[in-house]
């Protein structure tokens, strides 16, 4: 067998980026060896939910991210820590968690189920459909298993790569050579906590007071607080709008620019400009200072809401690396394939888009490239599709955002891709987007609106016709 032929392949991740990618491997019906690795004790990826949330963990600031694996919480099936059974990880998760894309857009193209729970479907919705969606390739998972360094390891004539995992459970620790390595693992797991002025000294004189929506679970705690959250993305604005019904109004709601309305009127939400400084405790007591010259002081709460580095500490030997600032994932064609060894491969690293068809789309690719159906180009022309759209994008976080409805674009491009190999009976291929889905993408906010708007009425509300939209009108459809 040639140095080239990629037989075995690892998938480093069981939520949804993992599932598809084994999906996508096994319709090619050529891989020989199909393992995938997940931490936790069962698929769904970011979408568990734990209690677990060990926010006196975050380093503050947090600018780094470069960090060690994390541990888990052992924990028992009651969720105590006494007789442990299952390890925890601290996700992004949240209690009363609703999605942020219609059922219709979000759910894979081959299982409609999701369409059966309400428009903007919960947490618990979600992962029981990612679980069911799972079951087909369940076997192939090795759960309660983490990856801890993936490397080149000569093997004979060829260079192969060596996974390195350990055993949770049990501890013990196994290698074995891979032809080609699925990098599935997401990337919420290194906060993003700016380095503001006087952010320290603040820490220190008031101890707990600043967190990070990745340890954000229930509003319980912010009763009669006064709060300020930072940034206004979809989860932000979630989350302080879930705040604000027990705590003191106004939330003060620290924005770099101005995002569409989607929680209904906002009366309790008063916005402000960025955080300029933490005032020191010796002037002023719990008080921030806005850019503006806003001031606003005796704070009993700061969420920060601002995202995530890429950070894969399994990775740490490739040269040249994958992750430098965290920004975003270096050395990438088409946000998929390490340029250098395209036998490694990223699947979801863009965000701001609609997830699980656009990881189908970028499986389907690497299985075809894989099995020899698809060819890459070079790596002068790969490296060239870097180059512009570091200059297009730059070269930080904009990198990966797919947003203005450009997952769509991206998404049938992948598909466009996948379908120049020679087609086979009952070959595994995701639909294309259509001028309806997009029509529909380019108005979540109103339709997320809309359907925040029904109050406890909204769990009842299964389409969005329901709300008065109508995307089968041609008026409405708009061309991307």
């Amino acid at each position: 067998m040639g140095c080239n032929v990629i037989r075995k392949v690892a998938v480093v991740g069981g939520g949804p980026a993992g599932i598809a990618s084994a999906k996508y491997l096994l319709a090619e019906k050529h891989f020989e060896v199909i393992d995938i690795f997940e931490q936790q004790a069962s698929t769904g990826g970011v979408w568990n939910y734990s209690n677990y949330a060990p926010s006196e963990e975050l380093t503050i600031p947090q600018t780094n991210p470069h960090q060690p694996l994390e541990e888990p919480k052992w924990l028992s099936a009651t969720g105590t820590v006494a007789t442990p059974s299952h390890p925890v990880f601290a996700t992004p998760m949240y209690d009363r968690l609703e999605s942020n894309i219609p059922n219709f857009l979000m759910r894979h193209p081959d299982d409609s189920s999701l369409e059966e729970q309400q428009l903007f479907a919960g947490r618990e919705s979600v992962l029981e459909y990612l679980n069911r969606y799972a079951d087909d390739v369940r076997y192939l998972i090795r759960f309660q298993t983490q990856v801890y360094d993936v490397r080149r390891k000569s093997d004979g004539d060829c260079d192969r790569w060596l996974v390195c995992t350990r055993d949770l459970k049990l501890g013990k620790v196994s290698e074995r050579l891979y032809d080609a390595v699925v990098v599935a693992s997401g990337h919420f797991s290194v906060p993003v906590l700016p380095d503001i002025p006087g952010i320290r000294a603040w820490n220190v004189a008031y101890p707990g007071v600043i967190t990070h929506s990745k340890y954000y679970r229930k509003p319980d705690g912010f009763k009669d607080k006064n709060v300020v959250v930072v940034g206004n993305s979809f989860s932000g604005l979630d989350i302080a709008n879930q705040i604000s019904t027990v705590s003191k109004h106004p939330v003060w709601n620290s924005e770099r620019s101005k995002k569409p309305n989607f929680q209904g009127s906002e009366k309790w939400k008063k916005e402000m400009a960025e955080i300029a400084e933490f005032i020191s405790p010796a002037d002023a007591r719990r008080a921030l200072r806005f850019v503006d010259g806003q001031v606003v002081s005796e704070v009993d709460a700061v969420v920060f809401c601002t995202g995530y580095y890429y950070s894969f500490p399994f990775l740490s030997s490739l040269q040249p690396p994958v992750v430098v600032t965290g920004e975003r994932v270096e050395h990438l064609y088409q946000h998929i394939f390490y340029i250098d060894q395209p036998s490694i491969a990223f699947v979801g690293m863009p965000f701001k888009v609609i997830p699980f068809r656009t990881w189908e789309g970028q499986a389907a690719v690497i299985a075809r490239v894989w099995s020899g159906r698809l060819e890459l180009p070079g790596k002068q022309e790969m490296r060239a599709w870097e180059s512009d759209r570091i200059a297009d994008r730059g070269a930080g976080r904009n990198f990966h955002d797919l947003s203005r409805l450009e997952d769509f674009r991206y998404h049938n491009e992948m598909v466009d891709w996948a379908l120049q190999a020679m087609s086979r009976v009952n070959d595994r291929i995701p639909p294309k987007w259509s001028e309806r889905d997009a029509s529909a993408r380019k108005d979540i906010p109103e339709i997320k609106k809309a359907f925040v708007d029904r109050g406890d009425a909204r769990h009842l509300v299964r389409s969005v016709e329901e709300l008065g939209f109508d995307f089968q009108d041609q008026s409405m459809l708009k061309v991307f």
